[in-house]
């Protein structure tokens, strides 16, 4: 019997992971069909669009309100098609303002849900698990720390492993790296990643090149290399006053971020997924990160974050692995601090590599085909339902 599955992807890094669960979902069951609202990597994929993916990209909260009103209609018009289309299960990938609240209506309608990426409770809005267990009937979590977040719940929560780890397969050779991206061979060097949103770049860039002034007064030989997400990115850097006052060679490259990192000694970063990246590729790091005053308020005032880290690392590891230096706490003196004592400490980056190494195997422990099974055999729950007994 052909198994139809239904998945709902709503962004870039959605698409990925649908495409990869689909490729895992024919290895284990060939005789299966899929349609699903989709972008470029899933249709490569074979299936048969109900919906495209840039019909769920809304990005920042203005942008949310002005098209709430056609993603309401979008959602109710999806809900209905998959209600009559019966598949024999609905995957929502990430999207959770979207995909919960259609996967919620048609768990009620009797098919089988299941929700790709789990909200970042552990982080902040803790109640969402409840939401999150109404909507489900299987979780598939990116972090093996996440499921326990579910206990209580009812609903199976899975670590299904982490794109990202599956990605970036382990640490680069350095000296490669260098001569890939024409910096010194021999001397220490340390990568600056400021962000890869031009907004970010303007924030932080002054921060880290200021950062770069001190560290070059203590290290006169000391590489600096600045990866730039794209023109918009490179653009900002550049019309930084700080950037045109250097008095010294600070190579900024555009992408390569990866290269950059595996050249680095150390790693000077601003949080988010340049973190994780640093620690796939085993590279010690310093994370930084500054929103303006009034989020930063509200953020205390009301109490939502929940963890003592920012960074993800961090977070994997329970402990402040990579220094981290936010908002008031992020000053040239203190960053320049923590990277010059990493530089001056060999012994202590081999420990934090061997960390990163640790945790890196941990998100490499499982991955697509683990997705796969538990979703088939949430799929073979459904039909072993619908048979008649004899």
């Amino acid at each position: 019997m052909t198994l139809r599955v239904a998945l709902i992807a709503g962004e870039a890094s959605g698409d990925q992971l649908g495409a990869d669960l689909m490729r895992a979902i024919k290895a284990q069951h060939p005789d299966v069909s899929f349609e699903a609202v989709a972008g470029p990597k899933m249709r490569a994929e074979g299936c048969r669009e109900i919906g495209h993916i840039d019909e769920l990209s809304v990005m920042g909260i203005s942008e949310v309100v002005k098209h709430l009103p056609r993603l309401l209609r979008l959602r109710r018009d999806l809900v209905q098609y998959l209600i009559e289309d019966e598949p024999d299960v609905v995957i929502g990938i990430d999207a959770p303002d979207f995909n919960l609240g259609l996967e919620k209506r048609v768990r009620k309608a009797g098919i089988p849900t299941v929700h790709y990426v789990s909200p970042t409770v552990w982080a902040w809005r803790a109640g969402r698990v409840n939401t999150v267990a109404e909507a489900a009937d299987l979780l598939l979590c990116l972090f093996p720390f996440e499921p326990d977040c579910y206990r209580g719940t009812g609903l199976k929560a899975l670590f299904a492993g982490n794109p990202l780890a599956a990605d970036i397969e382990g640490p680069m050779d350095q000296a490669v790296a260098r001569k890939t991206l024409s910096l010194p061979v021999d001397g220490e060097v340390v990568a600056m990643l400021p962000g890869s949103r031009s907004g970010e770049v303007s924030r932080l860039g002054p921060l880290f090149l200021k950062t770069a002034r001190a560290l070059r007064a203590k290290r006169p030989d000391l590489s600096f290399v600045v990866p730039m997400a794209g023109e918009k990115a490179e653009a900002a850097f550049a019309s930084l006053p700080e950037w045109r006052r250097m008095d010294f060679p600070v190579h900024m490259v555009r992408g390569k971020a990866r290269e950059s990192m595996a050249a680095a000694d150390v790693v000077l970063a601003a949080s988010g997924t340049a973190t994780m990246e640093a620690m796939l590729l085993e590279r010690p790091t310093v994370v930084s990160y500054q929103v303006s005053p009034l989020t930063h308020a509200l953020v205390r005032g009301l109490k939502l974050i929940k963890t003592p880290w920012v960074a993800m690392p961090n977070v994997l590891a329970g402990q402040a692995m990579f220094p981290e230096h936010l908002q008031s706490e992020a000053t040239p003196a203190k960053l320049a601090g923590s990277v010059d004592a990493l530089l001056a400490d060999p012994g202590r980056r081999t420990v934090m590599s061997q960390q990163c190494r640790d945790l890196a195997d941990s998100l490499r422990a499982a991955g697509p085909a683990t997705a796969a099974r538990a979703i088939l055999e949430l799929a073979a729950t459904r039909h072993s339902a619908q048979t008649p007994a004899s």
